[in-house]
């Protein structure tokens, strides 16, 4: 930037003189002097000019994301580079950040182990362990299916290109999205080395560095690393510790060897590691229901037994009212109901019998206190603020290994090829709601007496004695206590070969072939102390071992600690999900230069996926009899102890899919340069699996219907985009509009503690604007706008678990009996008939026959045959709900506007330059679920980021002050809706805050 001054200084010299010589001339000498004066200024004001636009001009970007180095302006594909210059002074660190560089994209954290990064509002919204990325995110073009693109931070990057719209003939893997291609930077055969040192606000500690060695004609080899270390910028008020920070640190080493002009090879390993008090989401929000007062013309009962069945937890309201900061309604947490229903505590006398304990008022003493878990329970209206005995932990790791290997088969004719193996860890830890229970375990008084009002000498008090349950995995809790552990481990092998000409004629090609090999193993486990609470007081599981010698129906019991579980414990969930998916691709593109103008290009894909499944239903809380009899009477389970896999699901497609690209370049009275593309292309992702279900017996659980499996997505896109460079190359404005016809959309939604994914058609409309000017030589803008409109097609339909009566008051929700992991619907008329029945017979059977309303276990309970009714022939859905209408819904995390606006400039100071620069990113309205209700509105929102960088161009130094998030504002940009029996809780997710920091860069060599 600093030559970029000289030509100014220049000039300002030159109109110095000019006044001087001005200064000195007679009064009437003026006209004849002013015609001279103003004929020389003419000629060496267009020359200035001349020199100042030339110098003002900016810099080519190159790119490869035709797997050619191209400059951007010729490339016909949306396409949006960032260099590392360009990423530093944007302040973007991580892959979640490019959003505020890249028009009509998007990011939001998942609930698990992934991301949903969305281009044009198509993203990764299926949740399952067999699911493809819509975006493929890529380390130089190998698509990476396992990556820490949320958690890495980017460090020596030549550049990040993200690509708009379906690509596949020119990289080794489909993706309908669009690809975001990381590039690092390549040993040279010079001598460089920097290092980058910062702090900053959160006790923020950064430190970078490359060293590039040449060692030798032929052979160099770059080293570089980075380190982050911050204190948490969440605060845990119950443990007074900071969570949510970073100790995070990566290394990458680059070995490149050139034996000949026509050979040329590079070793890559990078590593990532990361070990902290990462939080994976953000609060737990919830709008307390309450349940309604009636039905019909019958009043619910005051009574817990019955008032049970009518609330969900929480209500489909507004995340951004004040009363979403509550907690769920705790009646609906099967375990907890059925616990306080029928628990009563008991003690060994010193005759060694059990004894129902009475205190000296004569009540019966059970498990729970009578206290509501979460009533009166209000949370912080500070999204960074949560409360909860257990801090997160977090840890991840990465390694990959790349071999690339370059050879000149002629002049005009190379072949490459290109080998890369990858592992992934990764471990997440952490309360499950984030805020806390009141107490609810009963303490027991140090005498207890039996129902005629004697004292028992009880010499073996409950486990609750004093207020406190002590839980096998969770340790000791006056108060309901969960906490989830999602992980998940995965190996990748891919090797492509490609073959790529530079013929000096007008017909040009690339050739490839690519083969996949990914394994990974996706978990979930979900610990309560309600699950050991249910096993040890209702079900009598911790009494004794179940052995092979237990002749009735029993389940093991994990009693190890959280860090020594043996993974086969049915008192706690465990979802593990195993897929094995290989891959075999051939593609290619053609270019035809129909003339010196007009470019065709052609491309075609085949590719052929097999995906292999092995499910493992869940066994949390499900008794069997011995030799895998069934527990025909409370659970319906089929397995004592571990999981037993259902048969593999194996899955195979066959796709061709493949774009053509007509291109004009030409020149226009108003441009320097200008091309006119025309795009068509189709795209296709792979299908997958639905997660298992609960292992119930299928003859007792009665299960409503679940497709196993979901279907590929297609998409056939059309785009006509325009690059342009004008005012001598100082400004380059181009323009692209779309249209998709989506086919098969995979969007999940949680559904009897597993997750169904659907598929949906729609279709996308936009337009993006990007441009950049350089409006003198020390003043630069940027900007980019995007449009989108999204629309669910036409008769598509899901049922909201949010609101399954979906308005209909003919129908109302029903929780059932605790073995059953959903909500249903029934008949309002009919659920008020049995509330009348229960009116006029106070003894009658009205609880038990609620809960066989819903289908699935019932615990041996029968409808009674008096009303009729069978819930999977005569409700809708087989029980579920009725269907939300979804014709016209916008897709989920797809704003209508993105915008970015960014401003530079630079003043000289002596020998430095000082770089003023502030940034600007707004994101409109959109919606986290396909229904578009309230309850799915994220509010628009926006950010600030500003700096100040003083440059010292002759030392290669740098001094840069910065603000990230100027205004610190915490917006909601998704969120996640949890299962029915966890209270339809609501996790969301949000920016980082404001950070100060002061960074120092220094150069060497070169």
């Amino acid at each position: 930037m600093r030559k970029l001054h000289k030509p100014q200084n220049l000039n300002i010299n030159y109109i110095r003189e000019s006044d001087k010589v001005s200064s000195f001339v007679s009064p009437w000498y003026n006209p004849t002097v002013f015609y001279l004066a103003m004929s020389a200024a003419a000629v060496n004001a267009q020359s200035n000019e001349e020199i100042n636009n030339k110098h003002m001009a900016m810099e080519e970007v190159i790119v490869t994301s035709q797997r050619i180095e191209e400059n951007i302006q010729t490339v016909p594909i949306a396409v949006t580079a960032l260099t590392d210059k360009a990423l530093g002074e944007l302040k973007i660190e991580r892959g979640d950040e490019l959003l505020r560089a890249t028009p009509n994209v998007t990011f939001s954290k998942g609930n698990f182990n992934r991301y949903n990064f969305s281009i044009r509002g198509v993203g990764t919204k299926s949740l399952s362990a067999s699911s493809d990325p819509a975006v493929a995110v890529s380390f130089n073009n190998t698509p990476m299916l396992r990556n820490r693109l949320f958690e890495q931070e980017f460090f020596d990057v030549d550049r990040v290109e993200v690509l708009r719209g379906p690509q596949g003939t020119l990289y080794g893997r489909n993706a309908t999205g669009g690809v975001v291609n990381m590039l690092p930077r390549f040993p040279t055969q010079e001598f460089e080395a920097d290092i980058k040192s910062e702090v900053g606000s959160h006790n923020t500690r950064r430190i970078g560095g490359m060293f590039n060695l040449p060692l030798g004609d032929n052979f160099a080899a770059r080293f570089s690393g980075a380190m982050t270390k911050r204190d948490g910028y969440d605060y845990n008020t119950v443990t007074g510790n900071d969570v949510n920070d970073r100790d995070l640190f990566s290394t990458r080493v680059i070995f490149e060897w050139t034996p000949t002009e026509k050979v040329r090879a590079n070793l890559i390993w990078q590593h990532f590691e990361e070990d902290d008090k990462r939080s994976r989401t953000g609060k737990q929000l919830c709008t307390r229901d309450e349940g309604p007062a009636s039905v019909g013309n019958q009043e619910i009962p005051d009574d817990n037994e019955i008032a049970l069945h009518f609330t969900q937890g929480c209500k489909p309201d507004s995340l951004f009212a004040d009363e979403a900061y509550g907690a769920p309604n705790a009646d609906t947490l099967a375990n907890y109901a059925w616990l306080n229903l029928a628990v009563e505590l008991k003690g060994i006398d010193k005759n060694g019998r059990a004894q129902r304990l009475y205190d000296a008022d004569g009540n019966q003493l059970r498990l729970f206190n009578g206290n509501k878990p979460y009533g009166g329970v209000n949370q912080s209206k500070d999204l960074r603020e949560i409360a909860t005995n257990y801090d997160p932990k977090f840890n991840a790791e990465n390694d990959l290994i790349q071999l690339n290997m370059e050879f000149a088969l002629a002049d005009t004719l190379t072949l490459f090829t290109q080998s890369t193996y990858a592992k992934d860890d990764y471990q997440s830890i952490q309360d499950y709601s984030r805020y806390q229970s009141n107490p609810i375990f009963t303490e027991v008084p140090d005498v207890v007496y039996d129902r005629r009002g004697r004292v028992l000498d009880i010499v073996e008090f409950p486990t609750t004695s004093g207020g406190v349950y002590m839980d096998p995995q969770l340790g000791p809790s006056s108060g309901i206590e969960a906490v989830d552990l999602s992980r998940s481990d995965s190996e990748q092998w891919n090797h492509e070969l490609r073959i790529q000409s530079a013929y000096d004629g007008n017909v040009n090609f690339s050739l490839g072939v690519n083969y996949l090999d990914f394994e990974t193993s996706d978990d979930y486990f979900l610990f309560n102390n309600l699950y050991n609470a249910m096993a040890e007081f209702y079900l009598h599981q911790f009494d004794e071992e179940c052995t092979d010698e237990v002749e009735g129906p029993c389940m093991y019991v994990d009693k190890n600690d959280l860090d020594n579980i043996d993974e086969e414990g049915h008192n706690y969930f465990y979802g593990p999900n195993a897929v094995a998916t290989r891959s075999y691709a051939a593609f290619g593109e053609f270019y035809w230069q129909l003339s010196e103008d007009v470019k065709l290009t052609t491309g075609v894909r085949y590719t052929a996926d097999s995906k292999t499944t092995t499910p493992y239903p869940t066994q949390v809380l499900l008794m069997a009899g011995p030799n895998g009899e069934t527990d025909e009477v409370i659970t319906g389970g089929t397995v004592r102890r571990g999981l037993e896999a259902d048969p593999e699901v194996v899955q195979r497609w066959d796709e061709f899919t493949g774009r053509a690209v007509l291109d004009w370049q030409t020149e226009t009275p108003f441009t320097d340069e200008t091309m006119f593309y025309l795009s068509v292309a189709r795209g296709y992702k792979g299908g997958g699996t639905n997660p298992p279900r609960i292992g119930i017996d299928p003859e007792i659980a009665q299960y409503r219907e679940a497709k196993k499996t979901f279907d590929p997505e297609y998409v056939n896109a059309f785009e006509l985009g325009t690059k342009n460079s004008l005012l001598e190359n100082r400004m380059t404005l181009n323009a692209t509009v779309f249209y998709y016809d989506y086919k098969n959309y995979q969007i999940a939604r949680i559904s009897d503690r597993s997750t169904i994914n659907e598929n949906f058609d729609t279709t996308s409309f936009g337009l993006e604007l990007e441009t950049l000017w350089q409006a003198t030589q020390n003043t630069r803008f940027n900007a980019a706008l995007g449009y989108l409109k999204t629309r669910v097609g036409k008769g598509e339909k899901s049922v909201d678990v949010m609101n399954r009566t979906n308005g209909n008051e003919d129908w109302i929700l029903l929780r059932p009996f605790f073995a059953s992991p959903s909500s249903c619907i029934a008949p309002t008329a009919l659920v008020e008939e049995i509330l009348s029945d229960l009116k006029d017979n106070p003894f009658g059977n009205a609880h038990a026959n609620l809960f066989t309303l819903c289908p699935g276990m019932s615990g041996g309970l029968v409808l009674d045959p008096k009303y009729n009714y069978d819930p999977l022939v005569d409700a809708p859905n087989q029980g579920r709900g009725w269907d939300a209408d979804l014709s016209g819904n916008e897709l989920p995390n797809s704003p209508n506007y993105t915008f970015n606006f960014g401003m530079e400039h630079i003043v000289g100071i002596q020998n430095w330059d000082l770089r003023l620069r502030a940034d600007y990113y707004y994101q409109g309205e959109s919606y986290a679920r396909v229904y578009n209700t309230e309850y799915d509105r994220l509010e628009d929102w926006d950010n600030l980021n500003v700096s100040a960088t003083l440059v010292q161009p002759e030392w290669d130094l740098q001094v840069e002050l910065y603000v990230k998030n100027v205004f610190d504002d915490a917006p909601i940009v998704d969120a996640f809706t949890n299962a029915d029996d966890v209270g339809l809780s609501t996790n969301v997710f949000t920016l980082d805050p404001r950070i100060i920091g002061l960074s120092v860069y220094k150069a060497f060599g070169n």
